[in-house]
């Protein structure tokens, strides 16, 4: 599981990747990154109304790609840690990296919802009170995300049987 999870994740992240050049508005570079975790309200607002028809375009395709992007990546984390759980003698850690793993299903679904609320936005850019539900959501989902990999990778390198409580 993990090794389709791994190619997925980076034919997907490659794809993405090379769609991001075209994220401009007014000649000036915006990010996914960016109407996650960076911008307020009003500068998605303003980003996602200023667009023209082919970085819309562009921008839908990306998070229909990232769809597929979460198809690997989730159960590529979820993998790791499962794969590092072997490698623990100690009980606590073992359920810490079990309850890591199952957690990327709310990750995943937290970041299905994210693209939701762009792909709605994108259409229709205007933002009502779901935005901090929206940031609630993305800073979720990253947490979740990155604690699984801190957790497990490290783990993963040091592959002798680690007991820890």
């Amino acid at each position: 599981m993990f090794l389709f999870g791994l190619g997925l994740f980076a034919g997907t992240a490659f794809c993405m990747k090379w769609m991001e050049d075209d994220f401009l508005l007014n000649g000036e570079k915006f990010t996914i990154l960016d109407l996650e975790l960076f911008y307020t309200k009003e500068k998605v607002m303003t980003v996602l109304s200023g667009l023209d028809e082919h970085v819309k375009t562009i921008l839908s395709y990306h998070l229909y790609f990232d769809f597929a992007f979460m198809a690997g990546v989730y159960p590529g984390i979820a993998a790791l840690c499962m794969m590092a759980r072997e490698n623990l003698i100690g009980a606590v850690l073992k359920k810490l990296l079990f309850v890591l793993a199952v957690a990327q299903l709310i990750a995943l679904a937290g970041d299905i919802a994210e693209n939701l609320f762009l792909l709605k936005w994108i259409k229709h850019p205007v933002i009502g009170n779901e935005f901090d539900s929206y940031h609630f959501i993305v800073i979720v989902k990253w947490l979740i995300a990155l604690t699984g990999v801190f957790f497990s990778v490290p783990l993963l390198l040091f592959r002798r049987k680690i007991k820890m409580i």
